[in-house]
């Protein structure tokens, strides 16, 4: 099984490893992932074998390519599953020699053996059913749509001793706020998000941890800088075991659309997901949080077209959506029942 995108997408594509290995227990099942997705699927119980392909490094170029599909080859693998289309992913699959290549008919479609129609880009269902409807092309029929990541003893050593010196105990009521993302279509202006969690703050009196990767620790430091009570930052600390750990000790996660909002979801935490965008295929009905206590928050802001991250309009649609907005939904989930 391969899928070169984003951690979020990998995570999303944890089903249907379940309903692969379930389906052919016998199998020797292998994922192929970038190295910033490797954690999301290493101890995965369901494979055998995560492979890691790193076209900046050790498989950059064509000799990088050549040299990893000869490795595969060696492997004598009988079915490729490409879970999303790239070049790469159908040109590995191809030059490994694996008989059957199942995937999408995009971006160089027709080096696959069964070809599907794509039509994700429509955002007629969610990412975790177009995953899942490929596999029905070979005769795999699965319902479970639960996400899986691990959760390893070290990370949660980790994260009980960076709550302890933070001083956040088993007792404390923990709201995560992720104000990072991959573009700035997808940004909910840290100001707000500050005010936020000030509010649940003084409401709840929830310690507020802020996370994010490296890019984005500007964000996470310009809420803690608007916030006039205290936090505890956590950006560019922590792995994506680490942030599993984090999220399961969490009562509520705030995030905009990105990574992080399927790892809690994975870990059973409820998510309040900020969504920006009208593009069919980036909406929440394709790339929301599966969780049944998640809630999303979107707003149809009038944009016949969305130009996305070149938007002419200041994200008129992230900017709709109020901090009264967030915080109803928040004592919503936070509020016992």
């Amino acid at each position: 099984m391969i899928r070169l995108d984003r951690i979020g997408d990998v995570l999303l594509s944890t089903p249907a490893i379940k309903a692969v290995r379930e389906a052919c227990p016998e199998s020797y099942i292998a994922f192929m992932v970038r190295p910033y997705a490797f954690d999301v699927v290493k101890g995965n119980p369901y494979l055998n074998e995560v492979i890691v392909y790193d076209k900046k490094g050790s498989e950059k170029g064509i000799i990088g390519n050549l040299r990893l599909s000869a490795r595969l080859r060696k492997k004598r693998f009988d079915l490729a599953i490409v879970l999303h289309p790239t070049q790469r992913s159908h040109i590995i699959a191809y030059l490994a020699g694996i008989q059957h290549r199942l995937g999408y008919d995009r971006k160089m479609g027709f080096l696959l053996t069964k070809r599907v129609p794509h039509t994700k880009q429509l955002g007629l269902k969610h990412e975790i059913d177009y995953t899942l409807g490929l596999l029905r092309y070979i005769g795999i029929e699965s319902c479970d749509k639960a996400l899986y990541i691990p959760l390893s003893d070290e990370c949660e050593r980790r994260v009980n001793t960076l709550f302890a010196q933070n001083g956040i105990t088993n007792e404390d009521l923990v709201v995560t706020v992720n104000a990072g993302a991959s573009c700035p279509s997808k940004r909910w202006p840290p100001e707000m998000y500050g005010q936020v969690c000030d509010n649940l703050s003084n409401e709840f009196n929830a310690k507020i941890v802020l996370i994010s990767d490296k890019k984005d620790k500007v964000f996470a430091d310009k809420v803690a800088l608007m916030m006039g009570r205290p936090s505890v930052n956590l950006s560019d600390m922590t792995s994506i075991g680490d942030l599993a750990s984090i999220l399961r000790r969490t009562r509520l996660f705030i995030s905009n659309d990105s990574g992080p909002v399927h790892i809690a979801c994975a870990v059973g935490t409820p998510v309040i997901s900020i969504f920006g965008r009208s593009n069919r295929g980036l909406t929440p009905a394709r790339w929301g949080p599966s969780g049944s206590r998640d809630v999303v928050l979107h707003k149809d802001v009038g944009c016949e077209v969305c130009l996305a991250h070149n938007c002419k309009l200041g994200f008129k649609c992230l900017k709709a959506i109020t901090v009264k907005d967030v915080l109803e939904a928040a004592k919503k989930i936070l509020t016992p029942r």
